[in-house]
């Protein structure tokens, strides 16, 4: 799956080439749903989410341009497989909190990287879109579900130089956008159309009654 990755140019960094071949996929899925870790495709989880298929998580990975020691934020912790391989980046000196406002999810994913070693990762069950300013400020902020717009509270919650990639667009598909914050401006970049399940929040989209 990685050397494919690879050779079509979706993986174009060492250190997520590397991240991708030591996280062990297949463990952040059911049991049922093992058999196809491997396949670069989106697949179904528990309450009603999927994990990303495995390009979208390399080209996540590769546009926050992690590295050693930073403290990441993810938004939407799903499965847990992203945030493994941000951990893997960041190392054992960096940190990542996910935030997870389904509460199975989130014990299923805590439960998943503990089990593969990733005691660099926090999970917390609570409404990510307004991020987790408990421990802001973060280097990088990773958001996993698209946002109508650019959240307020998550870029208030970026250090000064750092990088959030978010999905933002309407439920059925999305812009993928790479920002920075330099000099207290925000500047964002397109980098491509993308599908994702919706942020649900405050900030986000609204629950359907």
């Amino acid at each position: 799956m990685v050397s494919t990755l690879v050779q079509r140019g979706v993986i174009d960094s060492p250190e997520v080439e590397r991240a991708m071949l030591a996280v062990p996929r297949h463990l952040f899925l059911p049991e049922d749903r093992r058999h196809m870790a491997y396949r670069d495709t989106p697949l179904p989880i528990d309450s009603g989410q999927t994990i990303s298929a495995p390009h979208m998580v390399a080209i996540m990975a590769g546009a926050l341009r992690l590295a050693k020691g930073q403290k990441v934020l993810e938004v939407g912790a799903g499965s847990g497989y992203n945030a493994a391989v941000m951990a893997e980046i960041v190392g054992r000196e960096g940190r990542v909190i996910t935030v997870e406002r389904h509460p199975v999810l989130a014990e299923t994913a805590a439960r998943a990287l503990r089990e593969t070693g990733y005691d660099n990762v926090t999970v917390v069950v609570g409404d990510g879109s307004v991020g987790y300013p408990e421990e802001a400020p973060y280097d990088r902020i990773s958001v996993t579900c698209g946002a109508p717009r650019l959240p307020g509270a998550l870029l208030d919650q970026l250090t000064e130089g750092g990088i959030m990639v978010i999905p933002v667009g309407e439920l059925e598909f999305q812009t993928l956008k790479r920002v920075r914050k330099l000099g207290g401006r925000i500047i964002p970049e397109d980098l491509g159309m993308v599908v994702f399940v919706p942020l649900i929040g405050e900030m986000g989209h609204r629950p359907s009654q």
